[in-house]
């Protein structure tokens, strides 16, 4: 076996260790720290809020999230805790006081501390005592940077600013008759107050804040479940929607249309090789195939199908489907001219343009020449570059294809690897074109290189680097 193959080896089997496609900190011999300031920034959480009426099964959807979510880092919150502490003259008249209006809590406090917690801070949450109507001087809950924050309470849905922070909202809904007699064993067991003073304040505060404020933001919730803790298929569904966006890159949950394919140990063993500086050129040329081929089969799945039935060799009937056959590739020169064989590879006989932009550092776009069908106007392109750096060129690529008749929901844009720079600066631009791409790296250095990247790819692919 020759030395470049064991090298080769040793570097697939160094990659098949966990990982996530997504930000990752470079290591001190890849890039200073200095050099960015993204680095070291934690991924974002998935915040949750969880809203209905009182005794509706918020708290038992939660902690069934919670179970479900054992190998996640998950944080509870609760917005009872941010009750506000009752004055000596409210504590007077505390069965006069209003516990479910908007104006009971310390919204600013709830709001200052889930966006600490966003950014990857720790908190201290108050501890509200039930029976004293205040809070503890002395003690405070200590909640520490998560995966999932999970934000409980009747009125989590009332404030936009607090709206705004969560990623999915769930509202619970139950039977009032059902939540009056939970609301009456609660209090009457967990908060000492007798039955009559539960139902006083139920019939003189309870019942018209939830019509008042706590129905009406039902309307904001992205998943309402019947039935709370009983409906184990809803709760199974929103998990499953949970893990699934925690296993995305953050700026998937930002841009719906951009996809970064399924990351495996293969996937990043064959990133670690064509990243190596030291590879050879066949070697890199091999691996970046690899790579680009997965790419494109990616975006070929975002084409649109049609069903189609044939006649197997059984003489049976297959239901399946029929390709786009209104499709074209168009590569950015020069790079995206290496994309062009895989392309070919997947599509038999597809039409490919060709479109190429000088570049003088990061401004001075020039576009230069354009080849390109004809009818392109009339087919779904397939945009090929292997790298997304600042987004500048492929906005001038994108701008000439919709100048062409080309509409933006029918470009799709291939890539290996994305910056987030590019990413923000095409999809803020044109929000119907898709993105796929393979892995997004951690952010550009002062010299608009993709960090930490892989060079300049067409020099490293055409052999034109030394």
């Amino acid at each position: 076996m020759s030395e470049g193959s064991i090298s080769i080896e040793y570097a697939m089997e160094k990659a098949s260790g966990p990982h996530f496609s997504g930000f990752r900190t470079p290591t001190a011999t890849s890039v200073s720290s200095t050099t960015f300031s993204d680095a070291n920034v934690p991924r974002q959480p998935f915040v949750i809020g969880v809203s209905g009426g009182t005794a509706s099964g918020k708290t038992t959807v939660c902690d069934m999230i919670i179970q479900q979510l054992h190998d996640h880092r998950v944080v509870l919150v609760n917005q009872d805790s941010f009750y506000r502490g009752l004055n000596s003259e409210e504590l007077k008249r505390v069965h006069e006081y209003n516990f479910d209006h908007p104006d009971a809590f310390d919204t600013e406090q709830l709001l200052e501390c889930i966006k600490k917690l966003k950014i990857g801070h720790s908190v201290q949450v108050p501890v509200y005592d039930f029976k004293l109507h205040r809070r503890s001087s002395d003690s405070f809950r200590q909640v520490n940077a998560s995966d999932v924050i999970i934000l409980e309470g009747i009125l989590v849905f009332h404030d936009q600013r607090v709206r705004n922070l969560m990623n999915m909202k769930i509202f619970v809904d139950a039977d009032a008759d059902v939540r009056l007699a939970r609301r009456i064993r609660r209090d009457t067991v967990e908060r000492g107050r007798d039955v009559n003073s539960v139902l006083e304040q139920y019939a003189k505060f309870v019942k018209p804040a939830f019509d008042d404020f706590v129905l009406p933001s039902k309307k904001y919730a992205d998943v309402i479940i019947p039935r709370g803790g009983d409906n184990h298929v809803a709760i199974d569904l929103i998990v499953q929607h949970i893990r699934t966006k925690l296993g995305q890159h953050d700026l998937c949950k930002i841009y719906p249309n951009v996809y970064v394919i399924q990351s495996t140990f293969q996937i990043r063993g064959m990133h670690t090789l064509i990243r190596d500086r030291d590879i050879s050129k066949h070697d890199f040329v091999f691996y970046s195939d690899r790579l680009i081929r997965l790419v494109v089969e990616h975006g070929l799945g975002h084409l649109p199908f049609t069903e189609k039935q044939v006649v197997t060799p059984t003489a049976t009937v297959y239901t399946g489907v029929d390709f786009c056959k209104k499709l074209c590739g168009v590569s950015i020169v020069r790079s995206g001219e290496s994309m062009e064989n895989a392309l070919r590879a997947c599509c038999k006989g597809i039409k490919i343009g060709k479109i190429l932009i000088h570049r003088e550092g990061d401004d001075g776009k020039q576009l230069i020449y354009e080849k390109l069908p004809t009818d392109i106007s009339e087919r779904h392109v397939l945009l090929l570059d292997p790298v997304l750096a600042t987004g500048n060129s492929a906005n001038q690529a994108i701008e000439l294809l919709i100048q062409k008749g080309v509409p933006q929901s029918h470009i799709i844009f291939l890539n290996l690897i994305s910056a987030p720079e590019g990413i923000h600066c095409v999809c803020k631009r044109y929000p119907s074109l898709k993105i796929v791409t393979s892995e997004i790296d951690v952010a550009l250095n002062e010299e608009f290189r993709v960090i930490p990247g892989m060079g300049e790819f067409g020099d490293r692919y055409f052999g034109t680097d030394d």
